[in-house]
């Protein structure tokens, strides 16, 4: 059973506005993830190997996003508020507790801007709330030109193949029923598009993947995707990098070696696989005709 936890404060400020997500705050109404996934950046943290037997739930934390968005909107310090940056607005919980319906609420209730990345299906249930908020939301200065909307949705991929996500996202919505929710959510009329974070080496980041996963989002109408490399973080058992090696061990054996090489010193993939990997999603965006940014 999840703890049930007090916070202080849900509604956190960014120092700027990451040009990939465009999040001005960040609204977490869970602590750890269910959705277990080896690669997230959260392991090694507190929260162990086992991110679903930590799992917490901030009891009161609608009340404190009420009084937080209240006082921004009277100073009339409007932005993005990304569900959610350290652990998914849609885990099975929500279906229980429904925090992150009641933030929708909220911040429809104050008209900020949203957007939400998510791994599960289950954001049809606040379609309702979402077109709410896409129609009547206050939208930074900055932003009210190249935006003109206040919903953004994301839904996360690193693989397309249901049995490879088994592996890496053990607790999360497999990616064929992922997909048909992308697809219904941009049939809703939202601006949806696919953060391709992270793709896996010699995995879900070979041509055959790439051609597969281009091709795909493009035929459902994404409206952009977002590809990052593998990074994996932390030291120890509980960290990704433990456990992502261990996984590459057990179930790739043969990709083993390469993944050793790789992660040897560091976190990131080497500087040259970066540049490649670069150079290859423009290539990608632009043969298959998909944005690579949201804006």
């Amino acid at each position: 059973m999840p703890r049930e936890i007090e916070i202080k404060s849900v509604l956190n400020k960014t120092k700027r506005r990451d040009t990939w997500f465009l999040d001005d705050y960040t609204v977490n109404l869970y602590s750890s993830c269910s959705f277990n996934c080896l690669y997230c950046y959260i392991r090694g943290s507190k929260y162990g190997t086992n991110l679903e037997t930590s799992l917490s739930i901030k009891t009161n934390a609608i009340e404190v996003l009420d009084r937080q968005l209240f006082n921004r909107a009277k100073k009339e310090q409007y932005g993005i508020i990304v569900l959610s940056s350290a652990t998914d607005p849609y885990l099975q919980i929500e279906k229980k507790y429904e925090l992150t319906r009641q933030a929708l609420e909220i911040i429809a209730k104050y008209k900020f801007p949203v957007h939400v990345i998510t791994k599960s299906d289950m954001i049809a249930r606040d379609y309702d709330l979402l077109h709410h908020i896409d129609k009547n939301a206050i939208l930074p200065n900055d932003l009210k030109n190249d935006l003109g909307r206040g919903t953004i949705i994301s839904y996360s991929f690193s693989t397309l193949d249901d049995q490879v996500a088994r592996i890496f996202e053990p607790g999360a919505t497999p990616p064929s029923l992922r997909l048909q929710s992308l697809k219904n959510t941009i049939q809703e009329g939202f601006l949806s598009g696919v953060s391709l974070m992270p793709l896996l080496p010699f995995i879900s980041d070979t041509t055959a993947h790439l051609d597969l996963l281009f091709s795909t989002f493009k035929e459902a109408n994404a409206h952009y995707m977002l590809p990052a490399t593998l990074t994996v973080f932390g030291e120890g058992k509980a960290a990704s990098k433990t456990l992502m090696l261990q996984a590459i061990q057990k179930h790739y054996p043969e990709l083993s070696p390469k993944y050793q090489k790789y992660f040897q010193y560091g976190s990131e993939m080497p500087a040259y696989y970066k540049a490649a990997f670069a150079k290859k999603m423009k290539e990608l965006a632009t043969q298959y005709e998909i944005k690579s940014s949201i804006l």
